[in-house]
């Protein structure tokens, strides 16, 4: 293949006539309820740039939702995928085994927080490894019940729509949910009633307060959280709210579960996004990241947890397939040679410079003002609010969307009120094209 050409170059409207072509087959041949963000046909992507049916090359700011981190078509991802690929492409590894799934599950057990002995199992999909997790979470404690938080986001399937908070698009019209599933509190500073100093202290009193009464702490098999609320906002947990949740959990023999899916593999410039604050989770939920953009998640966690289900009680006939094993092996090598965290901790400077100057030159405008610029690594958001108040401005971040996609560059919004920018760039960008991408956010800023 070709090397791709990392510039944006537009050379028709977004979406061009062939893109436009392609979604009118989309709309007579899929069913309505799959959206799609920006409906233009990628026929080439790497690096930082996607490239259209038409011939148009846009920024990445979306990394397919925090998936190819290491670019859509990394080297090692792609030189490994082939070679497995041409050796065999399944057999199914609760059948007859092979080497790739142990070793993608040795990686794991040495990268993830703490030093003590570990299993890892390997399924499809996020939402997979989270209802994996709690499966797993109850056989060891005997116990039903899961905590889950305000914001959160763990999945589409039925289980895991129960422990998302947002109801639309993901839950409405889909029940009845899952039962046993119970919701506190998330140390949400910016929204805080009281204010955010106060916040890690009020919402973790008031999250463990909740468990206790209305639950029992016997009761509670799982705590799970994301260390970053994803769809939910980008949401950072007040500092100290996380290490306070794990005490808890801790003390009441309770399974605590970080859900790493969106924050996992050097996105936020650290492993994991826990290690932030020292937490050392009894579980960790995997996939994004895992695989360069092949389809595979985790579970990782205390190997007296994870051997707590009985034999067969874990799998599925596709979960570790040995292609995305292969990539999964080939992305943690570009992770490693090419220093992602390093990385990512630097988009976080140069985003969060930019990002903050916008804020300070929309103070006055009378149309949108920027409430927050928050998140870690590349990992970033703006909340949109209406001008002087903290009231959420989701038509707003709606047309700066547009905007964006209009110039070229792919951005996806997010947050429990509609009203939150989220950048998502691969890890691998380059500085010229992250600059670029963010003059094209400040341009939609001065139109809008």
């Amino acid at each position: 293949m070709t090397e791709l050409s990392q510039e944006r170059r537009l050379v028709t409207s977004i979406p061009g006539p062939k893109s436009q072509e392609l979604m009118a087959r989309k709309v007579a041949a899929v069913p309505s309820g799959v959206g799609v963000t920006l409906p233009v046909f990628v026929t080439r992507a790497g690096g930082g740039v996607l490239e259209d049916v038409d011939g148009n090359s846009l920024i990445d700011f979306g990394s397919g939702i925090a998936v190819t981190s290491v670019g859509n078509s990394a080297e090692a991802v792609v030189r490994r995928a082939t070679a497995q690929l041409a050796d065999f492409t399944h057999t199914c590894f609760m059948v007859t085994p092979y080497e790739g799934y142990v070793e993608v599950a040795e990686q794991l057990n040495e990268l993830t927080p703490g030093d003590h002995e570990k299993r890892t199992a390997l399924f499809n999909s996020g939402a997979e490894a989270v209802e994996n997790a709690v499966k797993i979470a109850r056989a060891y404690t005997k116990r039903t019940a899961v905590v889950v938080f305000d914001h959160g986001y763990h999945g589409r399937t039925n289980l895991t729509m129960a422990l998302t908070a947002k109801n639309m698009p993901y839950k409405e019209g889909f029940g009845p949910f899952a039962p046993e599933v119970y919701r506190v509190p998330l140390a949400y500073g910016y929204r805080w009633l009281t204010g955010a100093e106060n916040c890690a202290e009020e919402a973790a009193a008031q999250a463990i307060d909740m468990i206790t009464k209305q639950v029992g702490a016997e009761n509670v098999a799982a705590i799970v959280i994301e260390p970053i609320a994803g769809e939910g906002g980008f949401i950072e947990p007040a500092k100290g709210f996380l290490p306070k949740i794990v005490e808890f959990a801790k003390a009441n023999g309770i399974v605590f579960v970080a859900d790493e899916i969106q924050t996992g593999f050097c996105r936020t410039g650290q492993w994991f996004a826990c290690e932030d604050e020292g937490i050392v989770p009894d579980l960790i939920t995997t996939a994004k990241g895992i695989a360069g953009g092949l389809p595979l998640a985790a579970v990782t966690g205390r190997a007296e947890i994870m051997d707590a289900a009985h034999v067969g009680g874990l799998g599925g006939t596709y979960g570790g397939n040995p292609v995305a094993c292969a990539a999964a092996l080939g992305a943690i090598e570009t992770m490693k040679e090419l220093d992602l965290n390093a990385r990512a901790r630097r988009i976080e400077e140069v985003m969060k410079g930019r990002l903050l100057a916008m804020q300070e030159k929309l103070a006055d405008s009378a149309t949108v003002n920027i409430g927050e610029v928050r998140g870690r690594g590349g990992m970033i958001a703006v909340e949109l609010v209406e001008p002087g108040t903290k009231n959420p401005n989701a038509a707003a971040t709606a047309a700066l969307a547009k905007a964006c996609h209009a110039a070229g560059l792919v951005v996806l919004t997010c947050g429990t009120y509609g009203n939150v920018l989220r950048f998502l760039p691969p890890l691998v960008i380059g500085e010229d094209l992250l600059n670029e991408g963010l003059d094209i956010i400040e341009g939609a800023f001065a139109r809008v």
